[in-house]
């Protein structure tokens, strides 16, 4: 029974488009076996989507409630990174199952965007609380990163139901004209590995890498600047695809 479930689960995967390295290759076969377990225990994608959140936001307590040190370091990135296979583990089985649904996927985003808050906000009180900041406005990175987080995670969502909303017009106008016969849509071009790699720094399951870190306050420090630094430039070069690719869109009729 295991084998047949993994297997429907490897059938009902997403599409790789747009993905990191990280996420295609370790994220998703990991939540694939955790989606399997979850059917074999009766449990709905919402609970298993409850269950990432659990793990993600006890891992985000710790990090703003104990003082930084490597066991820490490793029990903050376990839980993170549970959350984060979880997290992949309830779209599979809402594939699987068949029974997802507006509000699971709207479940399933607000857990994202609370995990992406809480999780930079807890990385201000921690230095805050704990680290040794050469002055005050350090307090400031983790801000930054959360708006940069947060800007990239609303603008790609709302950019793709967009480009959803234009070809499911598109479509309609064209099962409308008399006489067309259709054709079918082109073949999808395969994922760029190129692409995946490139992902890599803004992949959520690489940012999680850096809780290992804390039990070296300093370098955690510097690394947390680093990835933040980078998330901001690629926030710019999203910002300008997205723009661009909406641009490009048919305007829909007034």
């Amino acid at each position: 029974m295991g084998t047949t479930v993994l297997g429907e689960l490897r059938g009902a995967q997403k599409s790789a488009k747009g993905v990191s390295l990280y996420s295609r290759y370790v994220n998703r076969p990991a939540g694939r076996y955790l989606a399997a377990g979850a059917y074999r225990a009766g449990l709905t994608p919402n609970q298993v989507t409850l269950v990432s959140a659990a793990f993600t936001l006890a891992g985000i307590a710790a990090v703003a409630l104990i003082r930084p040190c490597w066991p820490l370091a490793l029990t903050v990135y376990a839980a993170l990174v549970l959350g984060f296979a979880f997290d992949s583990a309830d779209g599979q089985l809402a594939r699987l199952t068949g029974k997802g649904g507006p509000a699971g996927e709207w479940l399933d985003h607000v857990v994202d965007c609370v995990k992406m808050v809480a999780l930079h906000t807890a990385v201000l009180i921690s230095f805050y609380r704990f680290f040794d900041l050469p002055g005050d406005g350090w307090l400031l990175l983790p801000l930054g990163f959360q708006l940069a987080a947060v800007v990239t995670f609303c603008g790609g969502l709302l950019t793709e139901l967009l480009k959803r909303a234009a070809a499911e017009a598109a479509t309609r106008a064209a099962s409308a004209t008399a006489g067309d016969p259709g054709g079918g849509a082109p073949a999808a071009a395969p994922p760029s590995r190129l692409r995946a790699v490139a992902l890599l720094p803004v992949d959520y399951g690489v940012f999680c890498l850096v809780f290992l870190t804390l039990g070296a306050p300093g370098l955690f420090r510097a690394v947390y600047t680093v990835l933040a630094a980078v998330h901001a430039l690629f926030l710019v070069a999203f910002l300008a695809k997205w723009f661009r690719e909406l641009s490009a869109l048919p305007r829909n009729p007034a």
